[in-house]
């Protein structure tokens, strides 16, 4: 199995959820550039953190930071 930070459906989420990255950065504790990172895929984000965005954006961790299976 593969995934990287750079592999992340952040972005995606926070869109469909409609808010900006400030709101989902003051839901999740965090700066605005933390979340710019993260959907970036400059960083990889706590597990802390990855269950505190998907609870904001109504997700999973899973369907945040999707694990790919290579053959």
């Amino acid at each position: 199995m593969s995934g990287t930070p750079r592999d992340n459906r952040v972005r995606e989420h926070r869109k469909q959820a409609g808010i900006t990255q400030a709101q989902l950065a003051q839901a999740g504790g965090v700066s605005r550039q933390s979340i710019v990172s993260v959907e970036r895929g400059d960083y990889a984000p706590s597990v802390y953190l990855a269950l505190r965005l998907a609870r904001v954006l109504g997700a999973t961790v899973e369907d945040l930071f999707p694990l790919t299976t290579e053959e």
